[in-house]
């Protein structure tokens, strides 16, 4: 990617790398959660399609003064380098096994709240990526009626499209309190929002398995209930903040130095982990990573992180 690309120049982009996530999404979740208190008292947390592991970082980061008796699981499709305080699944979110393997990482207890930030590959194609991405949703909701306790919270991204009112419709069966939001570090370029959910409670007679498929809920004549249903729309974030659809030049602070035009890429804070894993596929007779290079390469990331300065960002100081 080029040097004027972009992403490059997106000022949440940016300001993710400076304060050590992997991804700028992870502001989403910070905006998400100073609206509506999503990880105030939580102590069981799963995050879905969790790569590259940024909403992950901000659960560990926000529940760190409790790590003892917190947990925290992230499930991916794709291998994810460690991160302190997280426990990593890889697997599909629609397997049974997947599910056994968070209930026994919990001990058999329930979640307390599920989150989801995954989305498919877009097509550029809105009514074939809103479909696509309504399924992923639902598979995401199918899991959370397994994992989450009564009371619990399920907040996923979602695609605004002309049938999201079915989503609601089904949603509303488990959840008393919907909304949809839209972060201010959320592109206004983008159809994305998300779906903030509380209050889990499983129907009666309603059995939950992740082999019967969600979105079969029978309409009375028409469906015209379900096509009239209105759902709480909420912008979220200081009004006043950063745009994420803005160009913003760099800030040369009084300890800001330039660099060079040509630049190699940007190292990540889990450089290690990667250097560990190519080492490893190129001598595939060699021993795998040892635990303590995982352990330094966290240790490494988790010192990067300052959540202080990604909470500055978004009321725009300079720290």
């Amino acid at each position: 990617m080029g040097r004027a690309a972009k992403d490059k120049r997106d000022i949440y982009y940016r300001k993710a790398k400076e304060v050590g996530f992997r991804a700028r999404s992870a502001f989403k979740l910070l905006q998400l959660d100073e609206q509506f208190q999503l990880l105030d008292g939580v102590h069981r947390v799963v995050d879905l399609c969790a790569a590259p592991g940024s909403w992950s970082q901000v659960i560990s980061r926000r529940l760190a003064e409790r790590r003892d008796e917190t947990r925290i699981v992230a499930v991916d499709l794709q291998e994810m380098a460690p991160i302190e305080g997280v426990l990593l699944v890889q697997g599909d979110i629609t397997s049974p096994a997947v599910a056994n393997r968070i209930v026994e990482l919990f001990e058999g207890k329930k979640a307390d709240i599920v989150v989801s930030d995954g989305a498919p590959d877009v097509t550029g194609l809105h009514d074939i990526d809103e479909y696509v991405q309504s399924q992923l949703l639902l598979s995401c909701l199918n899991l959370a009626a397994v994992m989450l306790r009564p009371g619990g919270s399920f907040v996923a991204k979602i695609f605004r499209g002309k049938d999201v009112t079915l989503l609601y419709s089904q949603l509303k069966v488990f959840f008393p309190f919907v909304v949809c939001s839209k972060p201010k570090s959320s592109r206004n370029s983008s159809i994305e929002s998300f779906i903030v959910c509380k209050g889990f409670q499983m129907p009666a007679g309603y059995n939950p398995s992740l082999d019967i498929p969600l979105l079969d809920h029978k309409y009375q004549g028409d469906g015209a209930e379900a096509a009239s249903l209105a759902i709480p729309f909420v912008a979220c974030g200081d009004l006043g903040g950063y745009d994420a659809d803005t160009v913003y030049a760099v800030e040369e602070t009084p300890d800001y130095t330039t660099r060079a035009p040509v630049q190699a890429p940007i190292r990540p804070p889990y450089q290690a982990a990667l250097d560990a894993k190519r080492m490893h596929s190129a001598n595939m007779g060699s021993p795998a990573p040892s635990e303590n290079d995982a352990s330094e390469a966290m240790a490494a990331e988790s010192a990067a992180l300052n959540l202080d300065a990604a909470q500055a960002v978004l009321q725009r100081k300079v720290v």
